[in-house]
Parts: structure tokens; C-alpha cells; sequence
């Protein structure tokens, strides 16, 4: 996925090649690809610091020459920034001093350097007074966060950032601050929220130092899907104009989407066995991969069983143009008896020709339900009838 216009922040570039570097599924060709470019990125902005602890962690092999070359290459580069900050404290204005301390937290960051970064920019917020400058400031260290996936600082900076609004700020920042947020909420698997604050940000997307246009639009479907009723997935993404441009451009998230949508369940899993690999490959929802697919599946087998009075598991994985062994049993109960709360249908799971039956029985309350066939642990210990 490349970006159409704008640029990605390098560090984050080479944050996603850092995490293919040590990913198991990655193979060992590519990952000699990736380790001589990330040597190479590290290298072209003398970031020591980072260098070191990838070595330490047995990511790269030390180069003694090259990291001796880029220690005197901070050492000097440091050197010039402070006397700037003292030239400015001493012949210029507040405006100077404060770019010339900025300069220096920006240089921190070019090289990896966490803690001296965040203790650089807290100096130049003391020196910052405008609300819009200060947001500056806080988008520098959600970028930090992000590249070292520290949720923590995330949090706390993307609170600082709305306290900040209170007293001002423009919309192109507040309208910013809503995708850095959408894709915290996503890397720590709050995928409704994430979802919300995607689709408010479709139109006036500039955050280009995060991620492309593209991969935006890629985590908004993944996350609309497991968080909208159709009636919403309609409106807000199957007919948005700004997904329909790009959609296309993304392998198998078209399918993935529309397939869904009108019922074609064969195609629907074949697609979602396409983006499988991308997002086991993606830094942010790798982590949250085995529980997203259950959550795809809960959608799939809650909109397919809303169809029917009764239904075979055999004709459910004929329909998903999958083994049975795929259906998973005890999430189409679960998935049932989350049904069961909003429309009051309630699965009876009994063996059958050593077939397992589902018959939706309309009723008035889930306490006759459980009186009569027990509750959702006794339903779902039925389930190993299909094993016997």
C-alpha cells in the first residue's frame, strides 16, 4: 500500500521493517532483504541508540566502525544545536530559542533516542505559549509512542492533546487527532471506537505520517465490519464515495466487504483467507489476529442464522464453502445467545442422525429458555455429541 500524496514518518517505516525483521512468518530471504535495509535506514540517521539495543537483542550484528562513526556524528551534531540554543538565549527572541530547542528534540527523535527526545520536547513545550504549537508537540510524541508501541505514553498524550483543545486549537489538528486516536483504540482491540473515529476522519484525512490513504481506508473496513449493523456498514462504507475510490486498489478487501454484505458466504471466506496474511503481517493487529477472526466469524454466523428456523452444520459449511471441522461449534452458540438478548430466538443444540440441529423457538423470556433446555454452558457442552 503506498500513500498517494504525503509522506510516512521514516521511524515508523522502519518500525513495521523492524517487526517483519523478527516476524516468524517471515522468510529467511526477505529477512535478509530487511535487515540490510533497516542497517541501512540506521545508519543514514546515525541512530545509535537504537542501534545498540537492536544488537543487544541479537536483531542485527555489531558493527563496531559503523557505530563508533555514528556516536561522533551525534556528538558533533549535538554540540552545534547547543550552541544555537545559546546563541538564540543570548542575541534572539523567544521565537528563536524555541525553534532552536524544538531543532534539538526533532534530532532526538531522528536517532531513536526515546528518553532524550521526551525530556527535549517537555524543554520546548516550557518554551512553547501558542495552542496550535503545543498540539505539535503532542503529535511528536504520540509518533514516539508509536514507534515503540508504548500505549502508556499514547494515552496519556492523546488526553494532554484534548485538554489542549479545550482551550483552542484548529480542526485540521482535532480532525488529526481523531485517526492517531482511532488507530490506538484499534492496537489495543477497542475495534468499535476505532471504527467511529475512522469513518469521522474519511473526508478530511491528512495524517499521512502514520500510515498512507490507503491502509487508512484498509483498518477502517476491517474495523466497520466487526462494529456496524448493516444498516450502518451500508451507509457509512459499502456506499461511502471517498472507500469506493481506493478499495480497489487493496487486494481481497472489496470482496471482503461486499461479499459480506450481500450474503455470499463462499466468497466472503475466500477473501478473508487472502487478507488473513496482511493482517497477521500488520504491527498493529497482529497482536489482536485470533481474536478478530473470531469476531469476523461471530458476524458471518449471527447475519447467516438470522435466515433460519433450523439449519445443519453440514449446510452451514456448504454455505461458507468450508470443512465442517472449520465451523466453530461453541461460537455458533455464543453467537446465538448473544442473539438471543436482542430478538429472543434461542438455540436448541440436540443430535440428531449424528447430525447436530439448530431450531430457533420463539419465546417470551430467556428464563422459560433455560428452565426448559438448561443454560449456555450445559448448550454448549452439547456440542461434543458431533464427536461422539
Amino acid at each position: 500500500m503506498e500513500a498517494e500524496e504525503g509522506t510516512q514518518q521514516p521511524q515508523l517505516v522502519l518500525a513495521h521493517k523492524l517487526f517483519l525483521l523478527t516476524h516468524p512468518d517471515v522468510d529467511d530471504i526477505e529477512k535478509v532483504r530487511l535487515r540490510d535495509e533497516v542497517f541501512n535506514s540506521i545508519i543514514s540517521n546515525d541512530m545509535a541508540p537504537l542501534y545498540e539495543t537492536l544488537v543487544s537483542n541479537k536483531v542485527l550484528n555489531l558493527d563496531q566502525k559503523a557505530l563508533d562513526s555514528m556516536r561522533a556524528k551525534i556528538e558533533d551534531e549535538l554540540k552545534k544545536l547547543d550552541e544555537k540554543i545559546a546563541d538564540a538565549e543570548e542575541n534572539l527572541g523567544e521565537s528563536e530559542v524555541r525553534e532552536a530547542h524544538l531543532a534539538k528534540s526533532l534530532f532526538f527523535i531522528r536517532i531513536g533516542d526515546k528518553e532524550k527526545a521526551l525530556e527535549q520536547l517537555k524543554l520546548t513545550e516550557s518554551k512553547t505559549v501558542a495552542v496550535g504549537q503545543k498540539m505539535d508537540l503532542v503529535f511528536h510524541t504520540l509518533l514516539i509512542g508509536f514507534f515503540h508501541m508504548d500505549f502508556n505514553l499514547i494515552s496519556k498524550s492523546i488526553d494532554k492533546a484534548k485538554n489542549l483543545f479545550e482551550e483552542g486549537g484548529d480542526w485540521e489538528r482535532k480532525n488529526r487527532l481523531k485517526v492517531y486516536e482511532g488507530l490506538y483504540c484499534m492496537s489495543t482491540r477497542n475495534f468499535k471506537k476505532a471504527a467511529n473515529l475512522f469513518l469521522d476522519s474519511i473526508s478530511t484525512f491528512t495524517t499521512y505520517e502514520i500510515f498512507p490513504y490507503d491502509t487508512f481506508i484498509f483498518y477502517t473496513v476491517l474495523t466497520s465490519i466487526i462494529s456496524l449493523d448493516r444498516v450502518s456498514l451500508k451507509q457509512k462504507v459499502v456506499d461511502a464515495p471517498e472507500i469506493l475510490t481506493v478499495i480497489g486498489k487493496i487486494p481481497y478487501l472489496s470482496d471482503f466487504l461486499n461479499s459480506l454484505y450481500e450474503c455470499q458466504y463462499k466468497s466472503f471466506f475466500s477473501a478473508f483467507a487472502g487478507l488473513t496474511e496482511h493482517i497477521k503481517l500488520d504491527r498493529y493487529l497482529h497482536p489482536h489476529f485470533r481474536y478478530y477472526m473470531r469476531e469476523v466469524r461471530t458476524v458471518v454466523y449471527s447475519q447467516f442464522l438470522e435466515a433460519y428456523k433450523s439449519v445443519t452444520i453440514e449446510a452451514m459449511a456448504k454455505a461458507f464453502g468450508v470443512t465442517v471441522d472449520f465451523i466453530d461449534f461453541r461460537q455458533v452458540i455464543k453467537t446465538v445467545n448473544i442473539d438471543i438478548k436482542v430478538v429472543r430466538n434461542f438455540l436448541v443444540a440436540i443430535k440428531q442422525s449424528n447430525l447436530l440441529i439448530f431450531i430457533f423457538n420463539s419465546i417470551d423470556s430467556r428464563k422459560n429458555f433455560t428452565s426448559t433446555y438448561g443454560d449456555a454452558n450445559t448448550i454448549t457442552k452439547m456440542s461434543n455429541l458431533r464427536h461422539d
